[in-house]
Formats: C-alpha cells, sequence, structure tokens
C-alpha cells in the first residue's frame, strides 16, 4: 500500500485498515509456525503497512500531516555551491608487507633464482 493512497483516507478508516492488518499479520505468523507459509515476504510487507499507516494516523490526529511538495526551481547558484571540487590525491608508495615471509616459499624462490 503507498502512503498516497494511506493519505486520502480518514482517521477512521485507517484504524480498519490497522485492524484488518493486524488480523492477517497474526494469521500469517500461525502460518509460518506451521509451516504453511509459502510467501515469506508477505509478513515483512504487512509489518511495513502497518508502521505506516500509524504513523500517518498519527500524524492526521495531532495535525502535523506534511503537505505535498511543490517542485522547486533549481537555481544554478545553488546546485553549484553543493558541488565540491575533486582534490588531486597525490600516489603514495606501495606498503611493505608486515608478515612473516613462509619459509617454504623462501625456499621456493631461492631455488628459482638458480
Amino acid at each position: 500500500m503507498k502512503a498516497s493512497d494511506v493519505r486520502a483516507m480518514t482517521v477512521d478508516q485507517l484504524d480498519d485498515e490497522v485492524l484488518k492488518l493486524k488480523k492477517e499479520q497474526f494469521n500469517l505468523r500461525f502460518q509460518r509456525a506451521t509451516g504453511q507459509l509459502e510467501n515469506t515476504s508477505r509478513v515483512r510487507v504487512v509489518r511495513r503497512d502497518i508502521a505506516r499507516i500509524l504513523t500517518i494516523a498519527r500524524q492526521k490526529r495531532l495535525g502535523d500531516e506534511p503537505k505535498l511538495a511543490a517542485a522547486k526551481p533549481k537555481t544554478e547558484g545553488a546546485a553549484a555551491a553543493r558541488v565540491k571540487p575533486k582534490a588531486t590525491a597525490k600516489r603514495r608508495a606501495p606498503v611493505k608487507s608486515r608478515s612473516k615471509p613462509n619459509p617454504k616459499n623462501r625456499a621456493k624462490a631461492k631455488k628459482s633464482k638458480k
């Protein structure tokens, strides 16, 4: 369920929807416990839908519902100010290995040099 669909509902409709989703969540838990659940991703979707609806219902009750954002015209100065110039990094010398050399590899290296 999309947030735009949820925002179009009234608070009473949201409460009914939460109740319906909680019942579905309960049934999904039982299906999972008995090994009958085929679509395991549905548990996650239902849980997130409940959270989304509860959040929007709370916003509506408090009057804090965000208004739809209008498209703001972007100015070139603001966009250019956010872009940082790339720093030219100097190359570092390779770091020498700090691990002890393997004695077997050392013996092989001596043989190959001869």
